[in-house]
């Protein structure tokens, strides 16, 4: 059987293409050959190969092997009681690791005022800045499903706002869905973005852009009556077409059978196990912040980042200022006789 390359236009012009290369190979000086089977035999640079800026040892982010997360794998991970796994992630770096490491949802949140800017707290960071931190997180996320958190002020004036925001961080923040706090009064507006055909996070319990009405970053659900609550705003969140919430600072029993009376998952922060997923903020989970800092209890920490990179950077520092760095093996080589070229011309100079 015949190959049906050859049997086309393009296929017997590649021929006779590829018998030209052969005769012009045939020949080519022994010198042009060995050149040639030189570079035919080095191996292709693969993706994490490929030469990028200087400044960025990441460069553009590498192929990820893993399927693309949707809202379709969500709801299968749910249904089957499989736990979903939620990161947060506030710039390039942050995102390539929490997407390689097999988060299935990344969250842009709005913790970034904090850990990223340095402010206060939520209610600083302003749209145009959650904008731009999508953005670095779209980039390196490949299969992880992402999420943007609508910052305060952005949404709460009426549901026409809020879409009008939330159309902005699916288009220039390039995120696939979106997160806002809120219950009952909320549920309209989660309705009005749901039917425009964004995807809508919810978000009950603790609501820390809400803070200062709460009086602090205080649990919620302690008594009958708040626990009774967050169940109705956690009933009408999803009624209004929300795909999952994030339930905070709950009681674990509590957010256990709010779980139970939902049929959408929960993503529990400082909820207990008992939720359909967790999510924690990256920061403080991988330790990347000062001795000292003060961490709510949920929090576990699985590494110490902050000591790592303080270690890396004051050997960096001592090698500096012992100019032990840089090594030979860190610069760049001259000829002999070039360099000489060079130094005649210098006195020229």
């Amino acid at each position: 059987m015949s190959s049906p390359l050859v049997g086309s236009s393009l296929g017997r012009a590649g021929l006779f293409s590829a018998r030209r290369s052969a005769s012009r190979i045939a020949h080519a000086r022994p010198s042009a050959l060995t050149s040639r089977a030189r570079a035919l035999s080095m191996p292709m640079p693969t993706t994490c190969q490929m030469r990028n800026s200087s400044h960025s040892p990441m460069g553009a982010a590498p192929s990820n092997p893993r399927k693309k997360v949707t809202l379709g794998t969500l709801n299968s991970l749910y249904r089957k009681g499989d736990p979903i796994t939620v990161m947060t992630a506030h710039d390039f770096p942050s995102g390539h690791v929490a997407d390689h490491a097999g988060m299935e949802v990344v969250l842009v949140g709005d913790s970034l005022a904090m850990v990223a800017l340095g402010m206060v707290d939520t209610s600083e960071v302003a749209l145009e800045e959650m904008l731009l931190h999508c953005r670095s997180v779209a980039r390196a996320t490949q299969s992880a499903f992402t999420v943007g958190d609508l910052p305060m002020g952005s949404y709460e004036i009426s549901p026409e706002q809020a879409l009008g925001t939330a159309i902005r961080v699916i288009k220039e923040g390039r995120m696939q869905a979106i997160k806002l706090e809120g219950g009952q009064e909320m549920a309209p507006t989660i309705r009005k973005i749901t039917t425009a055909g964004i995807p809508v996070l919810g978000h009950v319990g603790l609501t820390p852009q809400r803070q200062n009405a709460l009086g602090g970053f205080r649990v919620q659900g302690k008594t009958s009556e708040s626990a009774l609550k967050i169940l109705r705003d956690a009933l009408a969140v999803q009624e209004a077409g929300c795909f999952a919430m994030v339930l905070e600072a709950v009681p674990a029993e509590v957010a256990a059978l709010i779980t139970r009376k939902l049929s959408v998952p929960t993503i529990g922060i400082g909820a207990g196990a008992g939720c359909s997923g967790q999510v924690l903020v990256q920061t403080d989970m991988v330790g990347n912040f000062p001795p000292g800092r003060f961490l709510p209890k949920f929090v576990k920490r699985y590494g110490d980042v902050w000591s790592e990179s303080k270690r890396a950077i004051e050997a960096y520092r001592d090698e500096v200022k012992s100019r032990q760095y840089p090594a030979p093996e860190h610069t760049y080589p001259i000829s002999g006789e070039e360099f000489e070229a060079f130094s005649k011309a210098v006195e020229d100079v």
